[in-house]
């Protein structure tokens, strides 16, 4: 096992839908707020895979991260060397 499967549900819910479902990015996101981001998929995995991965640690290392907007629309961040 690479990680307990209950901690990854923990910090996905944490991390990414308590963040961002049923919010307006551009207002209620920090990172995206006041001009910072622009909250295209990119920036939005990008931003995921690093919450993600400070609230993992050290105990994996999280390799990428996909978002997608609907069947035929996503876009995908990976780490260097993946």
């Amino acid at each position: 096992m690479i990680v307990d499967l209950g901690l990854l549900d923990r910090v996905l819910a944490t991390e990414v839908r308590d963040r961002f479902d049923h919010r307006n990015i551009n207002l209620d996101v920090p990172e995206f707020a006041d001009g910072r981001l622009i909250p295209t998929g990119e920036n939005l995995a990008r931003v995921i895979l690093g919450f993600v991965q400070a609230a993992l640690g050290d105990r994996v290392r999280v390799t990428e991260v996909r978002v997608a907007e609907d069947a035929t629309l996503s876009a995908t961040v990976r780490t260097a060397g993946s």
